[in-house]
């Protein structure tokens, strides 16, 4: 029996423990709610304490820490290292070309958003200005080529910085993450210092787990926003009520973004267990989801294919199957603390109470955002002015 007949069972295991995970919740937990909602940034959130009290919302944690826990064990134990060669093996061809595939999928995520058009980075950060639309372009260009491709980074970083004209700082905030995570790749990958260098993808893979875990505690803060799209697509909800499955589907994003900063085993299968959530979002909410998490996407499978054996921050603290539990409830409270701290800071404790009814509809009257008329909807009047 070769080796990689031998790595069948643990890799089923893992591949199991990765499904089981990504259906602890419904795969809403993959749709941007600002792309398909109303909502309006400045609003009161609600308290902490209600999720605190949510006893979903602990059921939610369980499932995931129990998933996590299971993954340790079996990379700790004889199996661990099968399994991980297994998972090599079926990724290897994506990762002896790995540099090319980052660079392609950046490319062709720059390529969709041009071919949009009227919006920076992403689809609900609507602009009337074209030229916005061109530099995308350019920044698509840039990528292909190693002396551009530093350029392409600080385009990225300057289009964010563009949007604050017509957009507030906590909502950009959204954005900032994995738009600096994507700019830090194009900046390292040119490197000729191969220390520096050697840490593109982490780059990348922080990027990307800092995003899901500031954009999933809008679920907990805001769960109005997303009661839209639970009566318009009831199916799925999978039959669970609406106050249960949006806690769950936040739970599920945020601790599967903490898995991709963990152990080699845990960060792969949380990274398949997303890409099963984000590929099922995309029947339902069409063309715009795939285009604004394409890059998310293929990210994922870029994570799921890294075969890089260490971790890069605390390797000690993450390789203890104690300190699991420890470090997500470390992260929540940090993440927590930052995003209901920092929306006190800019709109006070009882948020922007100079919001009309008017700001709640965020996309023009249409087919693709059944949502109602509205003016803020309009190209060229953001939601959260």
């Amino acid at each position: 029996m070769n080796a990689l007949q031998k790595s069948n069972g643990p890799i089923m295991m893992s591949v199991a423990l990765a499904i089981l995970a990504s259906l602890s919740t419904p795969e809403t937990a993959s749709a941007h709610v600002k792309w398909f909602a109303p909502y309006i940034v400045g609003a009161r959130p609600e308290s902490l304490s209600v999720t605190l009290h949510d006893i979903w919302f602990w059921i939610g944690i369980v499932l995931v820490l129990v998933f996590f826990v299971a993954t340790r064990l079996i990379e700790k134990s004889g199996f661990g290292q099968v399994a991980i060669e297994g998972l090599n093996a079926a990724t290897a061809p994506l990762w002896n070309r790995q540099d090319d595939y980052i660079r392609a999928i950046v490319a062709s995520f720059f390529v969709a958003i041009f071919a949009v058009g009227g919006v920076y980075l992403t689809p609900d950060l609507k602009t009337p200005a074209e030229w916005v639309s061109w530099m995308q372009l350019l920044i698509a260009c840039c990528v292909f080529s190693r002396r551009t491709m530093p350029l392409a980074g600080v385009g990225i970083i300057a289009l964010w910085l563009l949007a604050l004209r017509d957009y507030d700082l906590f909502h950009l905030f959204d954005y900032l993450a994995l738009g600096l995570g994507v700019a830090g790749y194009l900046l390292l990958e040119p490197l000729t210092n191969e220390n520096l260098r050697e840490r593109r993808f982490e780059a990348l893979r922080w990027g990307l787990a800092i995003a899901l875990m500031w954009s999933s505690l809008e679920k907990f803060a805001f769960p109005s926003w997303f009661y839209p799209l639970v009566i318009e697509k009831p199916f799925l909800t999978f039959g669970m009520p609406r106050d249960v499955f949006i806690p769950m589907a936040g739970v599920t994003e945020f601790t599967l973004g903490f898995g991709l900063l963990w152990t080699p085993l845990i960060r792969r299968l949380s990274a398949m267990a997303l890409l099963v959530i984000f590929t099922a979002a995309v029947w339902p909410f069409g063309r715009v989801d795939l285009i604004g998490h394409g890059l998310i996407m293929a990210i994922l499978i870029a994570v799921a294919a890294d075969r890089r054996s260490g971790v890069d921050l605390m390797t000690v603290f993450k390789q203890k199957i104690v300190n699991i539990p420890l470090g997500l409830s470390a992260t929540l409270v940090i993440f927590c603390t930052a995003y209901w701290g920092l929306h006190i800071a800019f709109y006070g404790v009882d948020g922007d109470v100079h919001l009309g009814d008017d700001a709640k509809t965020t996309h023009s009257y249409n087919p693709e955002h059944p949502h109602g008329p509205g003016i803020q909807g309009e190209i060229g009047a953001p939601s959260d002015k």
